[in-house]
């Protein structure tokens, strides 16, 4: 039976107003709510205020202040049925509109923008000398290229370096940075940065820093170990969160547990191979120990730290910051603890804040959490300037071969490197960075023409361009994928080409397309832009440099172009003093060799064996026992509630919308997002593949990637690249695959266009566009093979840092049409099809290929569009995405809702396991099972459940337990719930893992508590910052209205418990679920000889 209940409400809420200004307060209109009730009655009378006009029923009360601060208690109520059913009775409803009033929105009708400060202008105030909690300010510097004030500050005791950077934004960023200069190659300062996150005086819990991911908001956590220093940095957008995590931060880093068993797990340990069985042989394990044997089985990899070690061989650049496999064995509990208390000392420590929160505040918590408690102290972690050579070096190195190379008879890379000027030294810096870029980027720089163009190799080496992350600055220019034999011939090319442009300098075009990048990357607002602020400014600040004129770009442009003017010929005498005339020129080439792995294992096992052969009894009883410690505690059930936490009470209960205007240009449905673009327009397109026939669609991702790189209308490559530079931020093409919101089988493919550009080039954009559209160039064979040759390796090169992609990507195809589909456009059937275009003898075929591909794309009748522009501009940007569909060749037709939706009711999913036997001596794993999509309830059950699996089971049995560099679960709007592991030196151990984690959400092993951390960690996800320019493309892209992300924000606040049994016994039990498993990793036997694996 069906009843109302009457809901009563006490909500109070403040307002102060200066005399004279007028309010309305007002709630916002979303949805159907009930009328509030008449302010009238409760504003009159209080003291200075007068209630000057509202209406019974209506949702705005008019209040004019009298100076004075009001306070109202509303009393209101309203009836909501009851539904009969046996789950406990959500009020979410109530509870939201609870909420809205207690964010009323105030309009007051005077300008009242000189009452307010910003941040920036706050922090102006502050004056060198001043002394704030400990902290004296040096120096106080608006920039107002980048709209923020940079406050320095020393403190008064240890001398720890403070840079807050106020800015006008909620995403607030912390970071602490140690200079870290190791003197050997067995990792510290990595070993380090994972023990420290272990677990600390204040919060003893195992893995705190991991465990804060459940406790929190953060938009980001992580740390990094570069060559010279160590940077932990977290960003969030609650200001209750920021001190939390501000707390266990320098907790971690100032006062660590550094447990010799958190040295074990992360570090190295000898252990047996199986820790219960006592005779099972010894081998190595770790964390870093796995991560870096993935690393290194990386070419790329190898021969940027062969390039640092030769090009800087002098002092701490000559080692592996973070860990050769081989040496990192010889690495001593005692020694982490050494340099723990040298390096992560306050006088060695750089604090950085960003952000919209209150500089005190943060000063005040580092003072009485950390600093109170030091001295100071000469940490004697400087690094001397390298000694400068009298004349060039060369070295060769070997690496292994990698089967998925472009040409598997042209693996080798040389690279010849010069050693530049001090980081310090801003305005050389910048100049040498711009130099870098005028030389090497895009296909009018000399030495694209010189080395890329005639098909010497498949692609510039990885490492080409400026290296400004050391003491000392550096340049590099080189190719990968050669042939041995023309390494002479590359390396006189590369020498000639330093004497040309030495001679002839570069035209004035490019410079000042150049110049409109950096115009461009001034205007453009990102995510996190506090965590691109401090990693820029960090190997500057981390040498003794002063940060603040790196953020001064404008006056470096000012001064560079002065430079020119003043004199011609400044870049060619640059060109002079730095590389024609320089000796110290390091000439590296790197060949592979078929025995490398072999010789690889063999020396790790042979290290192995010095370590067994030292070992007595007791040394081997020890380990025995504390192997078995080590697991026991694993094992355990940690005590996280040490750990600072928000609620979920904590999560705002309604999205903040998000502005559309839906419209038409010329029959072409077209989405308008007024948005703070800070002159900046940013255009999407979407054209559909519907109609594309079958055997097509392994090409589109190639066409995507050459359809702008080819030449159009009566500009060749060359001419299109230098306008794309000089009129807009980018144009890019890459292929579209979404499973629709409410059904697995029914999905839209496409090609997304993606370009910006500044507001007074908006109609250069469009021409180009315009002419893509209607006379692209598919007749230069020659620069085909070009593009695919740089295709196809950097689909090579990406295998083994993103392997676990392709993994659970590959598990996936078989699971819905759209994964096949994404397996086919994003896969290993994409990186094995390029590879053979690569190899074909005439590429006439394929420009045959894109030309019907784009008679079916670019003429075909499905597209819409969508643009994000700043309101003021936004009625003249329609009229330019008008102008530009009418001159597209062919009519478009008039949809207004989603396009190109392809289904498949009669798809049948199917179970596949699939082995990539590669080269590597760890692996990466993934697991796919078809789930739901995402408008069902179960959704959002899914997706806690993945949270929890990961912090609560995942990352204990494959990292803690199995010695992965990552792994955990995840769920996606394509309906696929996923498992990964990432550098994992095990595999059916980690798809063992993965059974058992199903098993143990089934059974419930978990709390009420735990679902909540779970829920925290899904909202930290869901409420990620979006910039401007990515506004409303959830609707645009993938059909997810804003009331279609609040119903699934209500259904993750309702979830419980016995929802996640339910849908892991549901969808993820064995028996219930249709999965697939795939592998990339070396050759397994075991595998091999399974007939229920197809290995390729």
């Amino acid at each position: 039976m069906c009843r109302n209940r009457i809901i009563l409400r006490l909500q109070k809420f403040s307002v102060r107003l200066d005399n004279g200004l007028t309010t309305d307060l007002t709630l916002p209109k979303r949805g159907s709510q009930p009328p509030l009730p008449s302010f009238s009655r409760a504003a009159n009378g209080k003291r200075g205020f007068k209630a000057i006009g509202a209406e019974p029923g209506l949702r705005c009360l008019r209040l004019r202040g009298r100076g004075g601060a009001l306070k109202l208690a509303l009393m209101w109520c309203f009836v909501t049925p009851l539904k009969c059913c046996s789950r406990p009775i959500m009020h979410r409803q109530t509870n939201i509109l609870l909420w809205k009033l207690r964010y009323l929105n105030i309009k007051v009708q005077k300008s009242w923008r000189h009452h307010s400060t910003s941040v920036t202008e706050k922090a102006l105030s502050y004056k060198a000398g001043q002394s704030i909690h400990g902290f004296r300010v040096r120096q106080v510097t608006p920039v107002p290229d980048l709209c923020l004030t940079a406050v320095q500050l020393s403190h008064n005791v240890t001398g720890a370096e403070v840079l807050h950077l106020a800015r006008d934004d909620s995403n607030n960023l912390f970071s602490v940075q140690f200079r870290t200069t190791p003197r050997d190659s067995t990792g510290v300062p990595h070993v380090l940065e994972h023990t420290v996150l272990c677990g600390s005086h204040k919060y003893p819990c195992r893995d705190p820093f991991f465990r804060m991911m459940s406790h929190s908001l953060a938009t980001f956590m992580n740390a990094f170990t570069a060559s010279d220093y160590t940077i932990y940095p977290f960003s969030t957008q609650n200001g209750k969160d920021f001190q939390n995590l501000l707390s266990v931060y320098l907790d971690a880093v100032f006062f660590p547990s550094l447990h010799e068993l958190d040295f074990w797990q992360e570090g190295w340990r000898l252990e047996s191979e199986n820790p219960t069985d006592p005779d099972s042989p010894l081998v190595f394990k770790g964390v870093v120990f796995n991560e870096m044997k993935g690393a290194f089985a990386h070419s790329e990899s190898l021969f940027a730290q062969h390039l640092q070690n030769k090009l800087l061989p002098a002092h701490t650049y000559s080692v592996v910051s973070a860990g050769d496999p081989l040496s990192i064995p010889d690495l001593s509990w005692e020694q982490l603890r050494w340099f723990h208390t040298r390096h992560y000392h306050p006088s060695n420590a750089r604090f950085f804040t960003y952000g919209d929160l209150p500089l005190e505040q943060h000063l005040k918590q580092i003072e009485e959490q950390a600093l109170s408690r030091f001295d100071r102290i000469d940490p004697d972690t400087a690094v001397p300037p390298q000694p400068r050579w009298q004349c060039p070096r060369e070295y060769h190195i070997r690496c292994g071969s990698n089967p998925l190379a472009p040409e598997p008879s042209k693996q080798s890379c040389l690279t010849v490197s010069y050693l530049l000027g001090d980081v310090t030294d801003t305005f050389e810096s910048f100049t040498l960075n711009l130099l870098s870029s005028l030389m090497v980027t895009g296909p009018n720089s000399p030495f694209y023409k010189a080395l890329i163009e005639p098909k010497l190799g498949s692609a510039f080496s990885s490492i080409t361009g400026y290296d400004g992350s050391k003491r000392e600055t550096s340049f590099s220019i080189g190719l990968q994928g050669i042939s041995e034999k023309d390494m002479e011939r590359i390396k006189s090319i590369i020498l000639q080409t330093i004497d040309h442009v030495e001679a002839s300098g570069f035209e004035e075009e490019r410079i000042e397309a150049l110049l409109h990048k950096i115009e461009i990357q001034l205007k453009h607002q990102s995510t996190h832009f506090g965590l691109a602020l401090a990693f820029y400014i960090a190997p500057c600040w981390n040498h003794d440099g002063d940060p603040v004129p790196m953020l001064r770009i404008g006056d470096n442009v000012t001064q560079f172009k002065q430079c020119l003017k003043d004199n011609p010929r400044y870049l060619q005498e640059k060109i002079k003093q730095y590389f024609k005339d320089n000796k110290h020129r390091l000439t590296l080439s790197m060949s592979p060799d078929q025995l490398y792995f072999e010789e690889q294992r063999r020396a790790e096992e042979e290290k192995l064996q010095q370590k067994v052969r030292t070992l007595s009894d007791g040394n081997r009883k020890e380990i025995r026992e504390k192997g078995l410690q080590l697991l026991t505690i694993q094992g355990s059930t940690q005590d996280a509630s040490c750990l600072p936490s928000l609620k979920v009470s904590d999560v705002a209960p309604v999205i903040t919308a998000t502005p559309l205007e839906m419209g038409m240009a010329a029959g072409v449905p077209v989405q308008y997002s007024p948005q703070p673009t800070n002159g900046m327009v940013y255009f999407r397109a979407l054209c559909g593949l519907k109609t594309l026939p079958e055997d097509l669609k392994i090409y589109i991702p190639l066409f995507c990637n050459i359809i702008t790189k080819l030449g159009c209308g009566s500009l060749d490559y060359r001419q299109q690249s230098q306008q794309m530079e000089m009129k807009t931020g980018g144009m890019v093409v890459s292929p579209q695959v979404v499973t629709d919101p409410g059904n697995l089988d029914t999905y839209e493919q496409g090609i997304l266009l993606t370009s910006s550009c500044l507001e007074r080039n908006i109609s250069s954009m469009f021409d180009l566009w315009a002419e893509i559209f209607n006379s692209p160039n598919f007749e230069d064979e020659e620069r085909l093979r070009v593009l695919v040759m740089i295709s196809a390796q950097e689909l090579s090169n990406g295998i083994s840092s993103s392997g676990h992609r392709y993994a659970m990507t590959r598990a996936g195809h078989t699971l819905t049409s759209a994964g096949k589909l994404q397996e086919t456009f994003d896969g290993m059937d994409q990186v094995q099809f390029i590879k053979r275009i690569v190899n074909l003898p005439d590429l006439n075929v394929v420009l045959q290929k894109m030309l019907e591909i784009k008679k079916y794309i670019l003429d075909q009748q499905d597209m819409r569009c969508a643009l994000n522009a700043t309101p003021q501009r936004m009625s003249k940007m329609t009229l330019h995405v008008e102008e530009f569909v009418e001159r597209i060749s062919t009519k478009k037709n008039c949809r207004s809702s989603q396009l190109n939706v392809t289904e498949e009711p009669t798809f049948t999913p199917c179970q596949m396991k699939t082995y990539f036997e590669l080269p590597f001596p760890v692996n990466f794993i993934g697991e796919s099972v078809r789930t739901v999509p995402f408008t069902h309830q179960g959704y959002a059950s899914l997706v806690i459940l993945s949270h929890m699996m990961t912090t609560k089971f995942l990352h204990g049995e494959i990292r803690e337990k199995g010695g992965a560099y990552g792994g955990g679960a995840m769920m996606d709007h394509s309906g696929l719930f996923s498992f990964y592991s990432y550098r994992d030196p095990n595999c059916m151990q980690t798809l063992s893992a993965f059974s058992r984690a199903v098993e143990w959400a089934k059974n419930g092993k978990f709390s009420q508590q735990d679902v909540d951390k779970a829920k925290l960690s899904a909202f930290a996800a869901v409420d990620v910052p979006v910039a401007p320019c990515n506004k409303g493309m959830d609707h645009f892209l993938n059909g997810v209205s804003d009331e279609l992300k609040q119903e699934h924000r209500e259904r993750l606040f309702a979830v419980t418990k016995q929802d996640l049994i339910a849908v892991a016994t549901r969808y993820l039990g064995v028996g219930q679920q249709i999965h697939g498993v795939a592998i990339l990793g070396a050759e397994n036997e075991n595998i091999r000889r399974d007939p229920s694996w197809v290995v390729r």
